[in-house]
């Protein structure tokens, strides 16, 4: 059993859950893989279900009712990854626009250097986004500079998604208390661990816009994030 798990939340991934399972697998470190299906009519979880078979011990999945929203699916696999003893617990999406040969460097940030949550940021120097239209890079940078000065955490990445944290960063925040869906999901987890007072670190990365399948934003999703961020400054966290 490896030390690390990384939890990828899927609905509707059949073009990319393979490609991504089998790239995790063949890196020099050894990761864990926690997939998170949200009942995918296009067949996700049977892929995942024979990559079970050929990847013993390594591959696991939790199949849910339906589509419950991202949040949700992370916290289900924080208590999960907690239960089963890993030390350190990723979050990752499945469509590649997290780069897997990243997760060694975020896991490096953490169990080398010293940090408790380490976050792959776009914003800070040496982050860099492709094959978004300007207007959605626009949207995304000033979102983070709104969340940073409603909630003054200092991180460049609000909304990042692809993320390490150590085992006690998620045993000492109040899971439960976390309830918000979309990316609001993304920011409260980094204010909560901020106001712990956890070593929080930004690894540059190269963030690229998914060639498969469907994205899960929303306008129902921006707006969670929005006004959400007001309410986390009164949240148990």
């Amino acid at each position: 059993m490896s030390d690390s798990v990384i939890i990828i939340p899927t609905y509707n991934e059949k073009d990319n859950v393979e490609r991504m399972a089998r790239k995790v697998m063949s890196l020099e470190k050894e990761f864990d893989v926690l997939f998170i299906d949200d009942a995918s009519p296009d067949g996700t979880a049977d892929i995942i279900r024979t990559l079970q078979k050929e990847f013993e011990g390594r591959i696991h999945l939790e199949e849910r009712e339906g589509k419950l929203g991202l949040g949700t699916a992370y916290i289900h696999g924080f208590k999960w990854s907690i239960a089963n003893g890993y030390d350190f617990i990723f979050e990752m999406d499945c469509d590649f626009s997290h780069n897997p040969d990243d997760l060694i460097r975020l896991y490096n940030a953490c169990a080398v250097d010293g940090a408790d949550v380490s976050i792959g940021s776009r914003y800070v120097k040496g982050g860099k986004v492709k094959n978004w239209p300007m207007k959605r890079i626009l949207m995304s940078y000033f979102a983070s500079v709104y969340v940073r000065m409603i909630l003054w955490i200092g991180i460049k990445d609000t909304t990042a998604g692809f993320k390490c944290y150590r085992r006690k960063v998620l045993e000492t925040i109040y899971l439960d208390g976390v309830t918000f869906k979309g990316y609001a999901f993304q920011i409260c987890m980094k204010y909560a661990a901020k106001r712990h007072k956890f070593k929080i670190t930004e690894v540059p990365i190269t963030f690229i816009d998914r060639e498969h399948g469907e994205s899960k934003m929303s306008t129902g999703i921006f707006k969670e994030a929005f006004f959400g961020v007001w309410k986390m400054r009164g949240m148990k966290l």
